[in-house]
């Protein structure tokens, strides 16, 4: 809901357009995805 179009595919729109110039949440949360990832490497042999 942070978007202010009002139709959906004006929120589609910019937020492919946002996506494609690396802007944007969908490319946020990937690279905190990734972050996510990298730190948990160290703890990946662990067994619990």
């Amino acid at each position: 809901r942070a978007r202010r179009e009002k139709t959906m595919t004006e929120r589609l729109l910019n937020e492919l357009l946002d996506a494609w110039n690396g802007l944007g949440a969908a490319v946020k949360k990937g690279e905190d995805t990734h972050k996510m990832a990298e730190s948990n490497k160290a703890f990946a042999h662990y067994r619990w």
